[in-house]
């Protein structure tokens, strides 16, 4: 899959690409990171009103979990 920004993707070409990584046998951080990488250009674009990148994190986060990727939860204390 040839190098694009993330605002230029769309959800199926992130979808394959953290499939692609999975695939390689990278962790599930790294394919989650495809989803968090998105957010964090939507939060830049103003697409969406997260008021810091924290909350782009956990909004990439929770698409990863529902596409699938097997992200753990943040674990309590």
């Amino acid at each position: 899959m040839p190098k694009t920004k993330a605002g230029n993707r769309s959800k199926a070409q992130v979808r394959r690409a953290a499939a692609a990584k999975r695939r390689q046998g990278r962790s599930p951080s790294t394919a989650a990171g495809e989803y968090v990488r998105e957010e964090i250009h939507h939060v830049r674009q103003g697409k969406h009103g997260a008021k810091n990148p924290k909350q782009a994190i956990a909004i990439g986060l929770s698409k990863a979990r529902r596409a699938g990727v097997p992200v753990r939860r943040k674990k309590n204390k």
